[in-house]
């Protein structure tokens, strides 16, 4: 058996692959741009088919750059965007475009599962949302003719793996990670609800397969081998959704670890050992880590590492200067805890966490005196305000587990003030890792798991996760920060306020 694996994260916007050693070392990567197709308004879809070349050029990519035999590379295994659907004919061909989670077209069908809202959340662990019951209502109610011709849903990642292994619809698979996006699944059991699905007349025949992220799911074709540079016959496992990966990918297997994606999205999720539906607050999802005995939950800012490359590419206009993150780093550094009395809320485009698409983004409570770094630090500490919260919710979820480090990922990790910057809000420590991309990195774990590479999830982190620099919370500024924590939540829960900010913004003129 070799002693290398390939993970392939399928992300919205590009393909990055990885080859490992046994050892956890990273012998060749590379990466591919994707593209949106916006054929209509809120309608956003990718080609499924160049999703799969995309995978293809890469492994191909790593095999050229490395000198590792074909037959030395034990399996592959492939993650990739959660909430978006594909689908399949009997003979694996595509019958639409992926439908991806930014693509809004299924509005209607969301209201229409939120009505039975509270039994999905509690059954799945997440709300309805831009997902897939809403998705595949959308097919079935407006397009009937395609829907027909729909042999099965499945996830962009689970159609790239079956195209390279030569799948057909009957081997249609969905990994237990997505449950949670379903609106149609039993996340508990690992298993479709019956319920939900006669509810909302979902013929369960088109639902895939529930399998672990870990199974062999196929082998590697002799074209797709011929096209990468593999051996016919490689194993394909089946893999995660991308934030279970990464989480795989940054060492989280112990309850009590917290994982923070710095990425175009900002997402906090918690590992917990139970499931627990967020009811009450309707804010975190709860899903499935990769570890069976373990669970997480989870909350997002749509868009709050994007806002920082929106803040700097803005000035680089203005001063005609090019300020990078590091320049811009420098002058928040020199304002103290809580920017004197500015806060920035995050949200551009609207709350997702919980729905609130009212909520728009701003500073609040500007002087004269404030300058650039002080309107830059707000920026930085509305995520850490926000994560506050998500901790808060989490810690009333699971009163008996210890929330004791964060352990970051994403281009945001590489912030040392950022990240010093959230251990002092929440209290935590921070902990940055010798690896910033961690979806890819888990992806190459499940595959060496599910061919016996490793014999558990703990050696293959022990091997590829490392600690590279801690940063403790300062209990002072922790102290100072708690009381401009809890006037961003208030602000936050003036709905009529933003009500109104929301019904400017969409005014003529």
């Amino acid at each position: 058996m070799g002693v290398y694996m390939c993970g392939v994260d399928l992300g919205t916007s590009g393909t990055k692959t990885v080859l490992v050693g046994a050892d956890g070392r990273i012998v060749a990567e590379a990466y591919e741009a994707s593209r949106l197709i916006q054929p209509a308004p809120g309608w956003v879809e990718q080609d499924p088919d160049e999703m799969v070349g995309a995978a293809l050029r890469t492994l191909a990519q790593c095999i050229q750059q490395s000198t590792v035999p074909p037959q030395e590379i034990a399996a592959v295994a492939f993650d990739g965007q959660m909430a978006g659907i594909a689908t399949v004919d009997r003979q694996w061909r595509p019958v639409t475009p992926y439908d991806s989670w930014l693509d809004t077209r299924c509005s209607p069908y969301v209201e229409r599962m939120r009505a039975y809202g509270d039994r999905i959340l509690a059954l799945t662990g997440g709300p309805p949302t831009y997902s897939h019951g809403p998705k595949i209502l959308w097919w079935q109610h407006e397009h009937p003719d395609v829907f027909r011709r729909i042999y099965k849903f499945v996830m962009l990642a689970a159609y790239v793996a079956g195209r390279l292994a030569g799948l057909r619809g009957d081997d249609a698979f969905i990994d237990s990670t997505y449950l949670h996006f379903s609106c149609l699944g039993d996340t508990r059991a690992g298993a479709w609800s019956e319920e939900l699905c006669a509810r909302f007349d979902v013929p369960l025949d088109k639902l895939a397969r529930i399998v672990q992220p870990w199974e062999v799911v196929g082998r590697l074709t002799k074209e797709a081998a011929a096209q990468t540079g593999l051996l016919a016959g490689t194993p394909v496992v089946a893999g995660a959704g991308d934030q279970a990966a990464a989480m795989l990918g940054a060492g989280i297997l112990r309850a009590g670890t917290i994982y923070d994606a710095a990425g175009t999205a900002s997402v906090l999720a918690l590992a917990v050992t139970r499931f627990v539906p967020d009811t009450a607050h309707q804010t975190l999802l709860a899903a499935r880590m990769v570890p069976s005995d373990l669970w997480y939950v989870i909350g997002y800012i749509n868009g709050g590492g994007l806002n920082l490359r929106w803040w700097r590419d803005m000035l680089r206009v203005v001063t005609g200067e090019r300020l990078d993150y590091p320049v811009l780093d420098q002058m928040a550094s020199q304002v103290p805890a809580g920017s004197e009395g500015i806060l920035f809320i995050p949200h551009l485009g609207g709350r997702v966490c919980p729905n609130q698409p009212d909520l728009r983004g701003g500073w609040v409570g500007l002087q004269w005196a404030h300058g650039l770094g002080h309107l830059y630090r707000a920026l930085l500490e509305s995520v850490a305000y926000e994560y506050a919260i998500y901790l808060r919710i989490a810690r009333a979820l699971v009163p008996e587990t210890t929330f004791a480090e964060v352990r970051v990922v994403g281009g945001g990790a590489r912030s040392d003030l950022w990240n010093q910057l959230k251990a002092d809000v929440l209290g935590v420590p921070y902990l940055q890792l010798n690896q910033t991309e961690a979806a890819a990195l888990g992806s190459a774990m499940l595959a060496g798991f599910g061919v016996g590479v490793f014999s558990d999830f703990e050696e293959a982190v022990g091997r590829f996760v490392l600690p590279m620099r801690r940063f403790e919370p300062d209990p002072g500024r922790t102290h100072q920060y708690a009381p401009v924590a809890a006037r961003y939540q208030g602000l936050l829960e003036d709905a009529p306020f933003w009500k109104r900010v929301a019904s400017l913004s969409a005014a003529p003129g």
